[in-house]
């Protein structure tokens, strides 16, 4: 059992889940017991390349085994689970339905500014803040029925954000389309928020009037079935990013011309660089306005 491994098996352990951890097809996997009895399968993702190609030619190799398996997983990289340890964790527990419920009708959505939505992602969102020209905060009003004894979140937590570039312009048949990115949607770890995606979206459209909306999946953590519940289209999955891994567990991509040879002292039992290739990205599309 390597150490992610064990880890997240006595994270497990020591918050009431039953698990193994087992080879299956020479890939450890840990299998989790909910408490429905039901099981759910996390893969563990170390990283240990010492070079950009074995980096590629790891994930590709975990790619193509992914793809003959028909379970799905619950996807846990090395250096998400150390270096953001309090939002894998309950990330992981949501995964194992141990989360907190609240509905998007009970709460409020409202324009807040880049400090205030800066702090929330960079807690509660894998890839932190990003450049934009919206961002929306999703605020609890109230909780109604077992929850509102509960007192879990106080009225006017804070408890989603979401992010939306400036318009992009482009002329169809003499039509001007205004595309938008939506760049960032985080809540809360260990919070599912009902309708939370859809309301945030809603909202957006009512206040910009766009043409067409456009967004990403990181399929390092899903498949996009969110999106396409809210009607949004595949256009097709973009090629995977290579990253460089630091000690302290910092993730930043592979510049143009880097041969990830040499240049790895060990420190502390560990290189100072490590290389990872994630999985890629899905491009969905939200078309409000008929235009080919």
């Amino acid at each position: 059992m390597n150490n992610l491994c064990r880890d997240i098996s006595d994270f497990l352990e020591s918050e009431g889940f039953a698990n193994s951890v087992h080879d299956l097809d020479g890939v450890p996997v840990i299998s989790a017991k909910i408490a429905r009895g039901d099981i759910r399968k996390i893969l563990p993702v170390s990283i240990l390349s010492e070079s950009i190609q074995d980096a590629e030619a790891h994930s590709n190799a975990l790619a193509e085994w992914m793809k003959g398996i028909d379970d799905k997983f619950i996807i846990i990289t090395e250096d998400r689970w150390n270096r953001q340890q309090e939002m894998m964790r309950a990330r992981l527990l949501a995964h194992l339905e141990r989360f907190t419920s609240i509905y998007a009708r009970n709460c409020e959505i409202r324009r807040i500014d880049k400090p205030a939505a800066a702090a929330f992602l960079q807690a509660c969102h894998s890839y932190g803040d990003a450049s934009c020209r919206y961002r929306y905060g999703m605020f609890l009003k109230r909780h109604t029925g077992h929850l509102a004894e509960r007192g879990d979140l106080p009225s006017g937590t804070l408890v989603a954000v979401a992010e939306f570039s400036n318009a992009r312009r482009w002329i169809k048949d003499g039509q001007e389309i205004r595309s938008y990115e939506w760049t960032r949607y985080a809540s809360l770890p260990g919070v599912r928020i009902s309708g939370g995606m859809g309301r945030m979206l809603k909202h957006f459209i009512k206040e910009t009037v766009p043409d067409d909306i456009m967004s990403y999946a990181d399929l390092e953590w899903s498949e996009g079935n969110a999106y396409e519940q809210l009607g949004f289209v595949a256009e097709g999955d973009k090629e995977p990013v290579t990253f460089t891994v630091d000690a302290r567990w910092r993730r930043c991509p592979v510049r143009p011309g880097m041969t990830g040879e040499g240049g790895m002292a060990a420190k502390d039992g560990m290189v100072d660089v490590r290389y990872f290739m994630n999985f890629g990205s899905r491009k969905y599309r939200l078309k409000l306005t008929d235009y080919k």
